[in-house]
């Protein structure tokens, strides 16, 4: 069976699950029209024109994987960031595990997202923030939207910040065959309110899994949101992230993405500034090898004036694998004094190693600061053969050039657990010890 009948069959069996005479019953069922009339997208589209969704299709996967199991936390602890102290939202197989997380209401909220859509005293913020701003025109955003039922509810009123980051971890189990996971996140912060927040998906399995999320994040004035997506998983596991985030009047919102495995990765990160002396940073960092496959999806619009966005994206390609990077930045006509930047550069080890940039700029202001730019290459010979002749081994020297290539994404970030878990990567990736201090 084909995965798009396969869900659209699994659909009338989740609604037997869920509460038909609630309002998000109606919102559900409209949802996934949209993807039956859509499907899944293609090649065809110019949006997805370097990633096909074949292979994903052809799988016969379970959208209804078996409730969460107990796991021991000594079994999982290597996922989180067990150095530092966090809240923390657990999930298994798609179901909320209260033995591994840690909640709070003590003056915020991080809690789930399966009780701010059913509680009354949530239905105020849902109201104004849920599904606002997701894509009501993509398929991949409706599927999800279908078929909510779990995920991660963080809620910070203004000039409030919880007293530690927050760790939202996916984690899947499921033995028995290929599964589906639709976890649904929303993320509220309020006037000069602030949070640091942590993303990781993990197949713990050796089946194939999908996960297919979507992330709302609204940023209010002065508002500061970090956030950093771990994506380190098994190379039989594919995942579509689609974050969709709105700022306010001189907010700040950094997201930080760290690709370095999975089956197919593709990360949709869209800004939407809704005020002046808004400030976007998007930095990722892409290591894959074999025939893995990453597709980088941006896109900043600019809509009012004095705004600043930043990105800027490295990458290391070897085997087979294949990178992507599309970006757009769009400055609307009002928005004057704009200052926009957008790099992405890569590496490829391999001539195998496949690499497609799209770097865009859409300027309909004329008093403004916007550049953008890419690279394609390979490692600089004549530094290689500086180091090599200072006695370090090539293979050393290879890694030490690309540790340096890849290093200007890590000097943003904020969370020193972070920093350290993502360099421990980046070595073990590149498959050496790197001989210095981290």
């Amino acid at each position: 069976m084909e995965l798009k009948e396969n869900i659209l069959s699994s659909f009338i069996a989740f609604e037997q699950n869920v509460d038909v005479n609630k309002p998000l019953h109606q919102k559900r069922a409209e949802a996934l029209k949209v993807f039956d009339q859509q499907g899944f997208p293609t090649k065809k589209m110019e949006a997805w024109k370097y990633t096909s969704l074949e292979s994903l299709k052809k799988t016969n996967y379970n959208l209804l994987p078996k409730a969460s199991e107990v796991l021991d936390y000594k079994n999982v602890k290597k996922y989180f960031l067990h150095e530092m102290d966090t809240y923390k939202l657990v999930f298994v197989n798609g179901e909320y595990s209260s033995f591994l997380s840690e909640t709070t209401h003590d003056g915020v909220d991080i809690c789930l997202m399966s009780s701010a859509i059913t509680k009354e005293k949530y239905k105020r913020v849902i109201d104004n923030y849920f599904d606002k701003i997701a894509d009501t025109k993509d398929a991949l955003s409706r599927l999800n939207t279908a078929f909510i039922k779990e995920g991660a509810y963080i809620y910070i009123p203004k000039s409030k910040a919880p007293i530690k980051p927050v760790e939202i971890v996916y984690l899947t189990t499921s033995q028995d065959n290929a599964s589906m996971i639709q976890p649904r996140n929303l993320i509220v912060a309020e006037e000069n309110a602030e949070v640091q927040i942590i993303e990781r998906h993990q197949n713990l399995t050796t089946k194939e899994v999908f996960t297919n999320v979507v992330t709302e994040i609204f940023a209010h004035k002065s508002a500061r949101v970090d956030m950093y997506k771990l994506q380190m998983d098994t190379k039989t596991s594919s995942l579509i992230d689609n974050t969709f985030i709105e700022q306010h009047e001189k907010s700040v919102v950094r997201v930080h993405t760290f690709s370095f495995g999975g089956k197919l990765v593709r990360n949709n990160l869209n800004f939407y500034q809704k005020g002046s002396y808004i400030d976007s940073v998007l930095k990722g960092t892409t290591i894959i090898e074999d025939t893995q496959h990453v597709d980088h999806y941006t896109l900043v619009h600019h809509a009012e004036p004095n705004c600043e966005s930043h990105q800027d994206y490295k990458g290391i390609f070897s085997g087979r694998s294949t990178g992507v990077f599309n970006g757009k930045i769009i400055v609307d006509k009002i928005a004057q004094k704009t200052n926009a930047f957008q790099q992405n550069n890569n590496l490829i080890v391999d001539d195998k190693a496949t690499v497609n940039t799209k770097p865009q700029l859409e300027i309909f202001a004329d008093d403004v600061k916007c550049s953008h730019g890419c690279t394609i290459g390979q490692l600089d010979r004549s530094a290689l053969f500086y180091l090599q002749s200072r006695g370090i081994p090539k293979k050393e020297a290879e890694a030490l050039l690309m540790y340096a290539f890849a290093n200007d994404v890590l000097e943003s970030v904020k969370i020193e657990a972070v920093r350290k878990r993502v360099k421990e990567q980046i070595a073990d990736k590149l498959g050496v010890r790197l001989g210095f201090e981290f």
